[in-house]
């Protein structure tokens, strides 16, 4: 498995989480306007990196690149009303993120804090801890934002 690996290069990563089954399966469900779930983390991906080299944070790029890829991980198109099971989508998929994120990688404590608390603070009481926590709660926002607005 892709996540059992270290990283330090975007690029390898990348290519190593498009050959994982169920990460590729992102691409199927829509994000915000036209961009599926995959190609948002992915921007999510190049936006935390960008911060991070930017600022000079010094992150943690292997917790970082994972944290990023996988906030989002929760495997269903929030759109569909699916008898309202995705009616507080906002609220709990950052959770649901975490759980797959366990069940199907190793994933580490640090990692899974940075997918919990990416939504914040909308999810008041997922407040980020680590550098990595905060700059992919910052990258997922702004990512998010120009997706909603401007379609991309």
């Amino acid at each position: 498995m892709a996540m059992d690996a270290k990283y330090t290069d975007v690029e390898t990563f990348l290519h190593d989480m498009e050959t994982e089954k169920l990460v590729s399966e992102m691409k199927r469900y829509v994000q915000h306007g036209r961009v599926s779930t995959y190609e948002h983390c992915v921007s999510v991906v190049r936006l935390s990196l960008g911060i991070n080299r930017a600022f000079h944070l010094n992150a943690d790029m292997d917790s970082l690149l994972k944290g990023a890829m996988l906030h989002d991980f929760y495997l269903y198109d929030w759109h569909d009303d699916d008898n309202g099971a995705h009616k507080w989508h906002g609220f709990f998929h950052a959770q649901k993120a975490s759980r797959n994120a366990k069940k199907y990688f190793r994933v580490n404590r640090k990692i899974q804090h940075i997918i919990e608390s990416h939504m914040w603070p909308l999810n008041i009481t997922r407040v980020p801890h680590s550098r990595e926590a905060w700059i992919v709660c910052l990258a997922d926002k702004y990512v998010s934002f120009f997706e909603t607005v401007f379609g991309r």
